[in-house]
């Protein structure tokens, strides 16, 4: 997780620079973006907003998360994440460079709103000289370069879908529907909050269906991470199909995988959300991970009879020949 903070010599304001005063900047932030905008922390002055390429149709999306210090803005910067997966090295660090440039030419004036259409206009630059969304090429590229073998997810909650490369046979059972997903109890620990969900799975197709009606809730979509993993079993060749998204939070991914594994769960993926409250957690921040998605898995049986459980949700026997081509 990247939290910028800058650092930068005091500075005198000139006479008659007018210090803007923040709940006004936040009622005319929440006023010009409204349902982009979201409230994490009203107290502590946490707020996210989700910033595209194209309102209409985006290709790029990246989420501005922001703490306000109670010394901004007139002396004091706001503490900020920038959350994309496709964002990474040379590209966040120029992103961020230029940010920055912003606040030190505008010292003691609000910043949040020329922030924003900043980042706008690098996802609008960068739509014109790429494909929409990142192509496979290039997650090829970035995957190599990262060491990360976990698919990519963008953002977008109008349709998440189609940024995905799961890299396996695209041949998916037809018109899966979509399963019933239900929320596990929030975890809370220093503003930091943790809320796990559950769907049973048969098919990738449901995967992405589930993660597509996830990401239409301002709440989630808006979550600072939203990792995920899920295991299926293909019987017809006896063993499984799984992956993981780490979605920014570091080997997160991977680690409620393995914990998946170890309970042998099969059938079923589970997204956990974290909203950050502004205070690093440490090591953690892994186990409220793990702790929602292990109550989660087995307040719903997933942890004793996979099959039961599916069936619990109301969701039909699927066939063998469905699950073919999926692995």
């Amino acid at each position: 997780m990247d939290v910028y903070i800058f650092t930068h010599t005091s500075v005198c304001l000139c006479s008659g620079t007018p210090i803007v005063d923040v709940n006004e900047e936040i009622e005319a932030m929440a006023a010009i973006y409204g349902e982009e905008w979201c409230v994490i922390d009203e107290v502590a002055k946490i707020f996210c907003i989700r910033i595209t390429d194209d309102m209409d149709d985006p290709k790029w999306t990246l989420c501005l998360q922001v703490m306000l210090p109670s010394e901004y803005p007139g002396t004091a910067p706001p503490v900020y994440q920038l959350n994309a997966p496709w964002l990474k090295g040379q590209e966040r660090a120029e992103l961020a460079k230029s940010l920055e440039e912003i606040y030190m030419k505008n010292i003691g004036e609000s910043i949040l709103y020329q922030w924003v259409e900043k980042i706008r206009d690098a996802l609008i630059q960068k739509s014109q000289i790429t494909e929409p969304g990142p192509d496979e090429k290039k997650k090829t590229e970035e995957e190599e370069v990262e060491g990360e073998d976990d698919p990519i997810l963008e953002h977008p909650p109008e349709n998440p879908v189609k940024t995905w490369d799961l890299k396996i046979s695209e041949s998916a059972p037809e018109a899966e529907e979509l399963p019933p997903i239900a929320h596990g109890a929030p975890i809370t620990d220093r503003r930091s909050t943790f809320q796990a969900h559950l769907a049973p799975v048969v098919c990738i197709d449901q995967v992405k269906k589930v993660l597509a009606k996830l990401y239409e809730n301002k709440k989630i979509a808006s979550a600072t991470h939203n990792i995920y993993a899920y295991r299926i079993y293909c019987e017809d060749k006896q063993t499984f199909l799984q992956d993981s998204e780490d979605d920014g939070e570091t080997a997160a991914g991977g680690r409620l995988l393995h914990l998946m594994e170890i309970l042998n769960v099969k059938n079923v993926m589970v997204v956990v959300s974290r909203w950050y409250g502004g205070i690093l957690l440490g090591p953690d921040r892994f186990k409220h991970i793990n702790n929602c998605a292990r109550n989660i898995l087995v307040e719903k049986n997933f942890t004793n009879s996979p099959e039961e459980s599916a069936k619990s949700f109301g969701k039909k026997k699927v066939k063998k020949d469905k699950k073919k081509g999926d692995h």
